[in-house]
């Protein structure tokens, strides 16, 4: 399992930073000039969140798919196919509210959107007029429209406030303590977190996992001072605040694991995929999905 991390992790990260990259020099990108005939205000450059845009319908419709298997293992007979498209919904709605809207519109937008994937999932599960398992089926596609969807829109709408290696960071903290909360918990665990749920988790693992990702946010700060950059929002966060935020994400990220572990186990299943040294797609994103919404409320103004 650690040779495959070894050696699939640094693909990953490279991908990511590469994504990341793209999105950063799309930003910079000046607006076609056609389009200023049909929207005279918009911006003089591209759009941000180009490319993680991309890159999250790419993730949440692999997640999508995997989500949909679990709910179906533990006897929720929920359309995959709706789920799908309830998770990939979600993203766009969260891609697409203007930033400028009031918080009315943009809850109204969300809300509108969620009513018509409550509703026509409700009525394929009973377009064969059997109405057995429409209510916890309506729930599932629900939950993947939020739980996929909206949660990873939260990146988005951070990165429209940062540039993207602010998103970098956030990750990089958020992941710091799962690989920290890994070596700690092998080498030092001996009191189980919550063993009913997830029993390889330890105590000992949670405080090494929150110590990691507290030291690397204080690194994000360091360097970012040091070396500069687009984007110099960390370099105003005082080293107390550093601290504070890699211990919340730390929290945060582990919840996040918790949660899918909550929906694993009742499927009777470890892991939601079969990457080596990940399990799936929903294993790897799992910390972070909870992670987003807490980072955007805590760092989006800053």
């Amino acid at each position: 399992m650690l040779r495959h991390r070894l050696l699939l992790g640094p693909l990953v990260i490279a991908a990511l930073i590469g994504v990341l990259w793209l999105d950063e020099w799309i930003d910079r990108q000046p607006m076609p000039d056609w389009v200023f005939r049909f929207f005279p205000t918009a911006s003089t450059t591209l759009p941000p969140t180009v490319a993680l845009f991309a890159l999250g319908l790419l993730i949440v419709s692999f997640a999508a798919r995997e989500l949909g298997a679990v709910f179906h293992a533990s006897g929720v007979p929920a359309s995959r196919r709706w789920m799908f498209i309830a998770a990939i919904a979600g993203l766009i709605v969260a891609a697409a509210t203007p930033s400028r809207l009031s918080s009315m519109h943009s809850v109204a937008i969300v809300s509108t959107a969620g009513c018509i994937v409550l509703i026509g999932s409700m009525l394929w599960h009973i377009r064969d007029r059997n109405l057995s398992g429409a209510t916890s089926a309506a729930g599932a596609t629900m939950f993947a429209f939020v739980y996929l969807g909206l949660m990873f829109g939260f990146l988005l709408a951070l990165r429209r406030e940062h540039s993207a290696w602010f998103i970098l960071s956030v990750v990089a903290i958020t992941k710091s303590c799962d690989t920290g909360a890994y070596f700690t918990g092998r080498a030092f665990g001996r009191n189980k977190l919550v063993k009913w749920i997830s029993p390889g988790k330890t105590w000992e693992g949670l405080l090494g996992g929150m110590a990691t990702a507290a030291g690397v946010s204080l690194l994000c700060v360091y360097l970012t001072r040091l070396l500069g950059g687009p984007d110099e929002s960390f370099a105003k966060v005082p080293w107390w605040a550093a601290l504070g935020a890699g211990v919340t994400f730390a929290l945060a990220g582990q919840a996040g694991d918790l949660l899918a572990s909550v929906f694993k186990r009742d499927a009777g299943l470890k892991d939601s995929g079969r990457i080596p040294g990940f399990g799936g797609v929903l294993d790897m994103i799992d910390s972070i999905l909870l992670v987003a919404p807490v980072a955007y409320w805590t760092l989006g103004k800053i």
